[in-house]
């Protein structure tokens, strides 16, 4: 029963009898305790594996199972887990124990999933490029500890590459479950803003509404794209059906470099690579950024959205508000005349691969790439490519386009490989 099988396998192993859930579960506990990563922070054993022990019964009776029957699997820290602590990594929090779950964890419980436990964050999820806090320490890469996971979602892609979950959900604000899944050699999605739920997804205190939820996401993370669609299938709203069945049916725009945001020579070789290996499958390639929209520019507009948004929230008003927001919607329009004739466009999710801890460095640029998804609200999904990590853009509200070029360029490009046990290089393959 290896601990790398997707969710999707899982779940149809277990739905045929041929896999225990609690026999995963109990495995997955005992990588949990041997894990020197420390990805997961919070445990609920008992009312796990008795869960566990239920779906398993369940399966023997012939009981219907739903999509995610039996697999455990874990949450980041900023949900509310019934029963389990919600901390953000702030000491403070430390004894606030949720009474009811987040609606996501709601949506995930009722598709038959075993929320095992939860995963680490940085510090009240202030940081993209690593996680650590107070309370919980410090998360590391399972591909190397030298270098970091990524974060604030850095706990739930170290659980992933480590083995320690077969699902996971996070949140994106400014790339907080793209950067992990790059640098972790994972796959993460940022759905289409509103798509998911955020009741639940809060530090602890009474239920609030946000004053301004844009640009903030939910998703999921996973060894694969297809687990991608079957979380966001249970946890969202409507999804569209995907453009394309057939890989060499796509028409692709591309961008891999920008003056702006040079991209490393390793991660520029490989991103190329897999385009050429794309066009080689019969992938119709495009390149150049979309007419109207100039990516430097983009990312400069990113940065007020997200200073919008924690001003918001803080009750703040900031000038030029109403002036930034027309710009995003210009930009926005540019994105929709251009998917008109493409169905998703490839990027970098970062320019770099994962950078070493360093307590001393700001990761602010890390942003960029993030950015050209972020600031009009497109669904995007950060696959693997070898040590790259490639970012794929959908179409607004067409969230399963790009997670069905994933799953397809995957066999191309090349999708998540298991970590080598005791590996020194960054995104060792």
């Amino acid at each position: 029963m290896t601990p790398f099988r997707t969710a999707t396998e899982v779940a149809d192993g277990i739905r045929r009898g041929e896999l225990s859930a609690r026999d995963l579960t109990e495995q997955l506990f005992a990588r949990i305790d041997a894990s020197t990563v420390n990805a997961v922070i919070a445990t609920c054993r008992e009312s796990a594996l008795e869960a566990a022990s239920e779906a398993d019964r369940a399966v023997a009776r012939g009981d219907d199972a739903g999509p995610l029957h039996g697999v455990p699997m874990t949450v980041k820290d900023a949900f509310a887990v019934q029963g389990l602590p919600t901390t953000w990594g702030e000491p403070a929090f430390a004894a606030c124990v949720a009474d009811e779950d987040a609606a996501v964890v709601r949506r995930l419980r009722a598709a038959g999933a075993i929320v095992v436990g939860k995963t680490n964050v940085h510090h009240l999820l202030a940081d993209f490029g690593r996680t650590e806090n107070p309370l919980h320490g410090r998360t590391l890469n399972p591909r190397d500890h030298a270098r970091t996971p990524g974060g604030s979602s850095g706990g739930a892609a170290a659980a992933l590459a480590d083995g320690l979950t077969y699902l996971e959900y996070g949140s994106d604000l400014a790339g907080s479950i793209r950067i992990p899944a790059a640098y972790c050699g994972v796959h993460g999605l940022k759905p289409t803003p509103g798509t998911v739920p955020l009741r639940g997804f809060q530090p602890p205190g009474p239920p609030a509404s946000l004053a301004r939820e844009f640009p903030l996401t939910v998703g999921p993370l996973a060894r694969s794209a297809a687990d991608l669609r079957l979380a966001l299938r249970v946890t969202g709203g409507p999804v569209r059906p995907s453009r394309r069945s057939r890989l060499e049916d796509f028409s692709v725009g591309v961008v891999l470099d920008d003056p702006a945001c040079p991209v490393t020579g390793e991660v520029g070789a490989v991103l190329s690579d897999a385009v050429d290996a794309l066009a080689r499958a019969g992938v119709r390639i495009h390149e150049g950024r979309p007419a109207d929209v100039d990516l430097a520019a983009q990312a400069e507009a990113f940065g007020f959205q997200v200073e919008l948004f924690f001003a918001s929230q803080e009750g703040r008003d900031l000038a030029g508000a109403a002036k930034q927001e027309r710009r995003r919607a210009v930009f926005t329009a540019a994105w929709a005349r251009y998917f008109a004739d493409v169905d998703v466009f490839l990027c970098p999710t970062v320019f770099t691969t994962a950078p070493a801890h360093d307590d001393r460095k700001r990761y602010d640029d890390q942003v960029f790439w993030i950015a050209q998804a972020s600031l009009p609200g497109l669904p995007a999904v950060s696959a693997p490519a070898r040590q790259a990590g490639l970012q794929i853009v959908g179409p607004a509200h067409e969230d399963d386009t790009a997670i069905t070029f994933a799953e397809l360029a995957a066999d191309v490009v090349g999708g998540f490989v298991p970590p080598r046990e005791g590996s020194s290089r960054v995104l060792d393959r």
